[in-house]
């Protein structure tokens, strides 16, 4: 009787916690989700504000210490970025941003996507579509853009 006694609570434990360790999937999953969404969404901002020239805006969703790699091969900085949009060297006339794929990894977030755009960087038209890939950090409470990396597909 013992046995079977303990074989059951042995049992109803092993469910217990294979129940509770379903929800904290189901809750971990559900949160990724939220932070996915809300990194799409900081996409197409960036997105929105790099074709409207909102430099406030584009200072807002990158970090100070963001840098990426251009399509040429050549590093960016915060302040390169923000510079060549106020003086017209980068332009981007559209851009229609694609579907997005997003890692959430605890308080980082990695995101892969597509867009077409109507562009000029450098005074040379570099329209059309684009790779990237974009690395997100949570800092005191926002989701800040810490690392890109984009290419021109020919």
């Amino acid at each position: 009787m013992k046995r079977l006694v303990a074989a059951l609570l042995m049992i109803g434990a092993g469910i217990g916690l294979a129940s509770a360790d379903t929800q904290s999937s189901k809750d971990h999953t559900a949160k990724d989700s939220d932070v996915s969404q809300e990194i799409q969404q900081l996409e197409r901002d960036w997105a929105s504000a790099l074709a409207a020239g909102d430099l406030d805006k584009v200072a807002q969703i990158v970090a100070d210490d963001w840098t990426g790699i251009n399509n040429d091969g050549s590093k960016a900085t915060k302040q390169g970025l923000l510079a060549a949009v106020k003086a017209g060297k980068d332009k981007a006339e559209t851009i229609e941003v694609g579907p997005m794929e997003v890692k959430v990894l605890g308080s980082v977030a990695v995101v892969q996507g597509t867009d077409i755009e109507k562009s000029v960087v450098e005074g040379k038209d570099t329209s059309g579509k684009w790779v990237w890939m974009d690395v997100f950090v949570k800092r005191q409470g926002k989701w800040v853009a810490i690392r890109s990396q984009a290419a021109l597909l020919k």
